[in-house]
């Protein structure tokens, strides 16, 4: 099998860029593979797309390369224009076109400040005052990151539901992006959390995909600030609200899903976890209905053993979102959240609660 291979965060791309364009801005000249200081110690060396040297600016761009990994920012142009500052200013951050900017308190910045993380900001002013250093320069200057086409790929982000508003977020705690990792989605359950608890919501609810949360936002009339993207990670979510809670927690998905969870799976996804027709056969006995156990195990699929059951009377949904609940619990630990779980087929019909 071929090794997957290991990608660079728009951090570490926004670091190179600003790194090469501040170079310019001092020397006149661009480094062309430019090379970073990564946490970890690693020093990658990243290629120019794009270089401008004005009388007061320079600018640079780095195209984003995020490996094997599926990013939707894969190939996207990063771009820093760099600029000098006021005498003592330090290192700021504007968000340039394609570059979000934070509206909602929770996160980890400021509302108002561009949507540049702190580890890349840290990394970039590290960068530059290497530089400046080197160069017998003063480290005051202004560095305008851009994401070309950032406001369009954000809206297939989670950033507008977390008040991240006009494009992308510029994210990255090691510079690396390591394949089918997750970590930028997982990043976004913990944000979602940070958000609702800092608006002060006391319910919030985790969906496995649209269809559920649909069902879920309508059922308790929730805002949007109050869903959390989980998808297949449920696990993230309950491990991140058992250290930062909320009160009351919604868990809502298909069937099937919710039977994987049932059976203790934290981690959703067909890949990573399977539906055991012989816990769904088990459950049916326990509720005494042993007639029911043979043909739930030889079912094709989840939704086959629940319309097994459901012609013969037994609410097979009620019962494993009662299973998936105590689980879920399990995980929670003693934390103050109090859980409920809402159980869908395929249209959306509320085919089982618990809680």
């Amino acid at each position: 099998m071929t090794e997957l291979r290991y990608g660079w965060t728009t951090g570490a791309c926004a670091t190179a860029a600003t790194t090469a364009a501040y170079t310019a801005l001092v020397t006149g000249h661009f480094p062309d593979p430019v090379e970073v200081r990564l946490p970890k110690g690693r020093r990658p060396s990243f290629a120019l797309a794009t270089e401008r040297l004005g009388d007061d600016e320079a600018s640079a761009g780095v195209v984003k390369d995020a490996g094997d990994d599926p990013d939707v920012t894969h190939g996207a142009l990063v771009i820093s224009t760099v600029r000098r500052g006021a005498p003592g200013s330090g290192v700021t951050f504007r968000a340039g076109p394609g570059v979000g900017t934070v509206t909602l308190p929770g996160l980890p910045l400021d509302v108002g400040e561009p949507a540049i993380n702190p580890v890349p900001r840290s990394l970039m002013t590290e960068a530059v005052q290497r530089v400046a250093a080197d160069h017998g320069e003063p480290a005051d200057v202004v560095v305008e990151i851009s994401i070309d086409g950032g406001e369009e790929m954000a809206r297939h982000t989670w950033n507008p539901r977390l008040g991240i508003i006009g494009g992308l977020s510029v994210l990255g705690t090691t510079g690396v992006v390591v394949p089918y990792s997750c970590s930028a989605w997982i990043d976004s359950i913990r944000r979602g959390v940070d958000v609702a608890r800092a608006l002060g919501h006391d319910h919030v609810a985790g969906a496995v995909g649209s269809t559920s949360e649909r069902v879920v936002q309508e059922l308790y009339d929730l805002p949007d600030t109050a869903l959390l993207d989980m998808g297949d990670f449920a696990g993230a979510v309950l491990k991140y609200l058992r250290r930062n809670p909320v009160p009351r927690l919604t868990l809502a998905g298909g069937f099937a899903k919710l039977s994987k969870l049932a059976a203790g799976h934290l981690d959703l996804h067909s890949k990573r976890s399977q539906v055991d027709l012989g816990l769904l056969a088990r459950i049916a006995q326990e509720a005494g209905r042993d007639d029911l156990a043979e043909p739930i195990r030889a079912a094709n699929t989840a939704l086959h053993a629940w319309e097994i059951a459901d012609a013969a009377g037994l609410n097979l949904g009620d019962l494993v979102a009662r299973k998936a609940r105590h689980e879920a619990s399990a995980v929670l630990g003693e934390a103050p959240v109090t859980v409920d779980v809402v159980a869908v087929d395929r249209g959306g019909t509320i085919v089982g609660r618990a809680g």
